[in-house]
């Protein structure tokens, strides 16, 4: 069965000398992986449309007897270029990333996810590298997976607990105009690393 639809590439990997394990998140197909035949050939017709964060708009055919499928065509949407100049800004780009793979189950329709790593990766490339957008991406997260914290419970003092609630009230560019205090940023991100530990039972993404 052939499906199609946007998605953003979380990741690749070497599938053989010339094909490629490409992951991608849509938002109706959810996270998937998708084999690109021929993908690490000069010729190919996936060349230069295969790299991380890339969006695009893609087919494959859903494989019958495993979760990896058959990748047929991609059509380029955005390549993120700003991400390869900054080694900051890639890094919070790929802790997101991470956050996903560890938070969704694949396959799985997320389109709200979706929306929300598209509009990050959007502000991430059109302004300045900024420590508050990774935070505000967990928080929205944690709220769309249903694990928004109670405030009350958090023991945040007073003024990291109201940046929160600004960051998870405002989208992403107005995001940046908060401007928290450096020792509110560091609450706030103490805070969400046990939290997101605890909740998901695993190591949480890294801040840089």
């Amino acid at each position: 069965m052939i499906e199609s639809g946007p998605g953003i590439i979380l990741r690749t990997r070497p599938l053989t000398e010339t094909s490629l394990i490409v992951h991608w998140l849509g938002p109706d197909f959810g996270r998937i992986a998708t084999a690109a035949k021929g993908a690490r050939r000069a010729k190919s017709p996936f060349s230069g449309k295969l790299d991380l964060f890339y969006e695009a708009d893609i087919s494959f055919t859903r494989s019958r007897s495993s979760d990896l499928h058959n990748l047929r065509e991609v059509n380029l949407r955005k390549t993120h270029a700003a991400l390869r100049e900054d080694i900051g800004k890639l890094r919070q780009a790929a802790d997101a990333a991470a956050l996903i793979v560890q938070a969704t189950e694949p396959e799985t329709p997320l389109p709200v996810v979706f929306e929300l790593f598209q509009q990050f990766l959007e502000t991430l490339c059109a302004h300045e590298l900024s420590s508050q957008l990774p935070l505000a991406f967990e928080l929205k997260m944690l709220v769309e997976l249903g694990l928004g914290p109670d405030w009350q419970e958090a023991n945040l003092s007073p003024g990291t607990g109201k940046i929160a609630e600004a960051f998870l009230q405002r989208d992403f560019p107005s995001i940046l105009s908060v401007k928290p205090a450096g020792s509110q940023i560091s609450e706030l991100r103490r805070f969400l690393q046990r939290f997101i530990a605890f909740h998901l039972d695993k190591h949480s993404p890294r801040h840089d």
